[in-house]
């Protein structure tokens, strides 16, 4: 099932489903279930919103060995770098990404996101799926220059608009190996598969969840594969998981 947020007439927001190309409402909500309703409309007829409002926003850095190549003077993690983003920086599909300090490389990191789906502390390996509700797709804008100053990715990675998300929850997805991929202005930047991840994702779901509580919508970024790279003002960045689409954000000046 794709679950989405949307908008249209005078509904503000509210979850649907989302079938060969057409938005159906939905009545309940996607942890205790939903029933399909009436026709909405074409997908590009209604405005897509994040497909979730998650409590916390958890991300995994440096979760693919070549990305992690990337910054040159880093080891393999021997466990999850676990750090969080406000949920302050999400915005949804059609969004713009705001740059905060165009002085600054700001660079686009394409990536798999978990969706949690019923609390989950202290859980094992081997049942951290049944505490996943499914996937979306996310970008972890970053601040490269104050990444490397802070020494910390709070503040590089925290801005308003640094965290795209969207366009649908995929409940259906098989995280062994899912594509995720990026296009910058319609040249493919990143393109490789979650099978390459250092750590999998009910190790991750594990993990965090021995560390904090999940509650159901907090989301985990799973990191980004190698690829990665600036993005200015005219651009339009593309994020793309297999099984849930694609997510594409034009890029501006923030105001």
């Amino acid at each position: 099932m794709k679950i989405v947020r949307y908008s249209a007439g005078a509904v503000e927001a509210q979850f649907g489903i989302l079938e060969d190309g057409t938005v159906y409402s939905a009545s309940g909500n996607p942890f205790t279930g939903l029933t399909k309703g009436a026709a909405v409309g074409p997908l590009d007829s209604v405005k897509l919103l994040p497909p979730i409002e998650p409590g916390k926003v958890v991300c995994v850095g440096l979760n693919y060995a070549l990305h992690v190549a990337e910054g040159g003077d880093r080891d393999i993690p021997t466990e999850p770098v676990i750090f969080m983003k406000p949920t302050s920086a999400i915005v949804g599909p059609g969004e713009a990404v705001e740059i905060a300090n165009l002085q600054n490389q700001t660079d686009y990191e394409a990536e798999l996101v978990i969706v949690i789906g019923k609390r989950a502390r202290n859980v094992s390996e081997a049942d951290a799926e049944q505490y996943i509700l499914g996937y979306t797709a996310g970008n972890d804008v970053s601040d490269r220059v104050l990444q490397k100053k802070d020494g910390q990715w709070v503040r590089a990675k925290g801005f308003d608009t640094y965290l795209p998300l969207g366009p649908a929850i995929e409940t259906e997805l098989d995280w062994r190996d899912t594509p995720v991929l990026s296009r910058l202005n319609g040249e493919t930047k990143q393109s490789s598969s979650t099978k390459h991840q250092i750590f999998n994702v009910p190790f991750m779901v594990s993990f965090i969840s021995k560390v904090m509580t999940l509650e159901p919508g907090d989301i985990i970024m799973t990191g980004t594969p190698e690829g990665v790279g600036p993005m200015k003002p005219g651009d339009t960045i593309e994020v793309e998981v297999g099984g849930v689409g694609v997510l594409s954000n034009p890029v501006k000046a923030r105001a």
